[in-house]
């Protein structure tokens, strides 16, 4: 989107020139410069901003420690990354937000350009007591990777903002003649967010510095930060607790604001550069050290090269541009998390207030584990190895420091949050990929004692005394249960790989706990009590949404499927291959009728009783393979990729959930997936492309080819690898990385006889 108004037809125009939220003129621009293509044209960072996607559209580089971004200032759970498509109010741009999270914390630092002077000790009780919020239109608001900008109507101020790794820069044009003021703002608090102690200082005429330690999902979250002005300061007015503080050259408290004054006759455009820190203001300023002077055009562009080098790791190629827009801005948000959180020294804050220094590797945090093990983790073995290495070797600082590894780790806090133990596949799949840069010893020590402890309130004490964990001893038992038989399938594999028999065959018993759970008469995985009996009455349709039941965020029909590890296990338990795929047929055409009271939101998405919008439904239309059956598989994957994605703001049908909603997408438009991550292989669908070419290193290609595909040609009719005939539906993680072409021929019309003897 490029719109701006009326009244600023020579901004409009300059504008229009330097912007990349992918015009004509940065086309033109980058294909000059480097003669690439620009695949940052394609990506859409407002897809996932409406309905609950819950993401920002706001500048940020791959993985990077500043995430710079508009906030509505509205509390609420779509919300959660600060920002909805619905709203049309700002009241600032702060420097860290969560991308598509169920649960909202961050928004700090936050930075508001105004072209007045505002009360700052007005008393604040909703969002309309803001005196510096703005209204905006998004016709006059535009963003792309890397770049993000909004007219604020209120204030006649048109904002730019961008980024580096750990420095965010704001550029400021106002209207010419009109007071040209920025408000800082460390009080502002959404969702579960709540300041504990700030800090403003001035500590000359062009910088500022302070901190805000905060308590939320975080629960000891702490951000130090320095920020530089262009123009000289030529006045400011700071505020302690919303009372002004005259005289004063800094302030503390448990909420603190101030507002700066510039000279407008140096020219109408005001440029803000601020970086941070979990450690220090000392650590801060060696991070703003990315990057002298101001300069932001460099910086914009910049940070499209970096986007436009991190989306060509894949190339694709299909008529459809819409395709393209929605698989760029999939591969965009798959790799905006994890986060960097080590500063450019490689120190860190940990929980406990300790500083640990990542030395040779950089560390990273935004961990949503119980999302992220699924498909977007096992993306980065495949696009970005040495990040797989970073990750695994900022899990083994938190293990360090709480004796298990990581749940769900923000800011260098451990939340616990969502259940089983999913560092464990994400560990697992390095160390059996040979990926290296960390002591795989110390994972594989890790892993076991995190599935070895006698604590109950994760449930793992309970699973270790009855091989699974009674319902009427823990909520979400059932889930919990078949999570934990993954984690100890994966520790069983590493244990083998590492040549630890007594581990593998302890490990690989354990990994059974799903049979205990599963009910022959009803098809479905029931909680069951320490005395062995089912948690009666039971209705499969039934949601609750985390407390008082047996299924994390969904129902029976959703997590009944969560045997990754032994498909064919659990098709015996339901008596063979034909009753096995007629359930999974009635899965996709059972009412979508969720029953309860207090059903989980997270539940959306639905085609039946799948539910695409939240993770435990993502593998599910692949488990056709293991049947016999490939083709319902191909159908399926198409449908989801058809019906559940899109190129509008709610062009994602549930939490994007820090990337796994959208790498889902990625592998799957491809052609495959990693159905269970740790095992190195992938399932095939059904491509959606013509031709995939995917960037495996600096000399070695991965195709993949589709000859006929289209939205009717959907099914596979022959397949090819590397020129000899492919008649299984899966290829290994060694094929990808030596490698090659992977070819398909496509149909309108199943063919029953590809793939069909596949034992894998």
């Amino acid at each position: 989107m490029k719109h701006k108004p009326a009244s600023y037809a020579l901004l409009t125009a300059l504008i229009a020139l330097v912007s990349c939220g992918g015009g004509a003129s940065q086309k033109n621009e980058e294909t000059t410069e480097s003669n690439a293509p620009e695949f940052t044209s394609y990506a859409d960072p407002f897809i996932g901003t409406g309905d609950h996607g819950h993401t920002y559209p706001g500048a940020t580089v791959p993985f990077g420690m500043i995430q710079l971004s508009p906030d509505n200032g509205t509390s609420g759970w779509d919300w959660c990354s600060g920002y909805h498509i619905t709203d049309s109010i700002a009241v600032g741009f702060s420097h860290l937000h969560l991308s598509g999270t169920g649960i909202g914390d961050l928004a700090d630092l936050l930075f508001m350009p105004v072209n007045k002077e505002v009360d700052l000790g007005t008393e604040i009780t909703s969002r309309d007591d803001y005196p510096y919020k703005s209204g905006y239109s998004h016709d006059n608001e535009t963003a792309s990777p890397g770049y993000y900008q909004v007219y604020l109507e209120d204030h006649d101020i048109n904002v730019e903002l961008s980024s580096t790794l750990r420095t965010g820069y704001h550029r400021y044009t106002y209207k010419e003649g009109d007071l040209q003021s920025v408000v800082v703002d460390l009080g502002f608090a959404i969702n579960w967010d709540k300041p504990l102690e700030t800090r403003i200082g001035v500590e000359d005429e062009h910088t500022i510095s302070g901190y805000r330690h905060s308590t939320g999902w975080a629960k000891n979250q702490k951000v130090f930060f320095v920020a530089e002005f262009s123009k000289p300061l030529a006045s400011f007015k700071l505020y302690e607790n919303a009372r002004g503080a005259d005289g004063k050259n800094e302030v503390n408290g448990a909420k603190t604001a101030a507002q700066f004054f510039f000279d407008g006759e140096s020219g109408e455009v005001l440029e803000v550069k601020l970086s941070l820190s979990s450690v220090s203001i000392a650590n801060a300023k060696e991070n703003m050290k990315e990057r002298d002077g101001f300069d932001f055009e460099e910086v914009r562009k910049d940070a499209g090269r970096l986007w436009n080098s991190a989306l060509g790791k894949i190339e694709v190629e299909t008529p459809v541009d819409s395709l393209k827009t929605i698989f760029y801005s999939a591969l965009y948000h798959a790799q905006v998390a994890p986060v960097t959180f080590s500063d450019a020294n490689g120190e860190f804050r940990l929980q406990n207030d300790s500083i640990a220094t990542a030395e040779g590797y950089t560390a990273y945090s935004s961990l949503s584990l119980w999302d992220v093990f699924r498909a977007q983790q096992p993306l980065l073995t495949i696009l970005d190895k040495q990040r797989i290495s970073d990750i695994v070797n900022s899990m083994l600082v938190y293990y360090d420091e709480n004796g298990t590894l990581p749940v769900w780790t923000l800011y260098g806090n451990e939340t616990y949050t969502m259940t089983g133990n999913h560092a464990i596949p994400v560990i697992a799949d390095a160390i059996l990929k040979g990926i290296e840069g960390f002591d795989a010893e110390k994972a594989y020590e890790a892993m076991k004692l995190t599935m070895m402890s006698d604590e109950k309130k994760r449930g793992v004490g309970f699973y270790k005394e009855f091989g699974y964990v009674p319902y009427n001893l823990l909520d979400e038992s059932v889930t919990i249960t078949l999570e934990f038989g993954y984690n100890d399938w994966c520790i069983a594999r590493v244990a083998e790989a590492l040549g630890k028999q007594d581990d593998h065959e302890y490990f690989a018993g354990r990994a059974g706990a799903y049979k205990h759970l599963f009910d022959a008469e009803t098809g479905f995985m029931r909680g069951k009590s320490d005395q062995g009996q089912w948690h009666e009455p039971f209705d499969p349709r039934l949601s609750i949404h985390r407390k008082g039941t047996d299924y994390t965020e969904g129902n029976a029909w959703q997590h009944s499927w969560f045997v990754l590890h032994d498909v064919e296990g659990l098709i015996a338990l339901h008596g063979g291959k034909e009753p096995f795929t007629a359930m999974l047929e009635q899965l996709y055409t059972e009412s979508s009728e969720i029953t309860g009271d207090d059903a989980s939101p997270d539940i959306s998405g639905l085609i039946g009783q799948y539910a695409h919008g939240n993770e435990p439904s993502h593998h599910i239309a692949y488990m056709f393979n293991f049947a016999g059956k490939p083709w319902r598989t191909q159908y399926w994957v198409r449908e989801i990729l058809n019906s559940q994605y899109d190129t509008t703001p709610a062009g994602l049908s549930g939490n994007e959930d820090c990337g796994q909603m959208s790498a889902w997408y990625v592998f799957s438009a491809l052609g495959i997936y990693p159905y269970n991550p740790a095992s190195g292989i992938y399932q095939i669908g059904s491509p959606l492309f013509e031709r995939s070419e995917i960037k495996v290193s600096d000399d070695t290609r991965f195709v993949i080819s589709a000859d006929g595909v289209s939205d009717t040609n959907r099914y596979i009719q022959s397949a090819t690898l590397n020129g000899k005939d492919l008649n299984r539906t899966y290829i290994t993680h060694e094929e990808i990385l030596n490698g090659g072409e992977l070819h398909f021929v496509m149909g309108p019309e199943p063919d029953k006889e590809w793939g069909v003897s596949a034992e894998k």
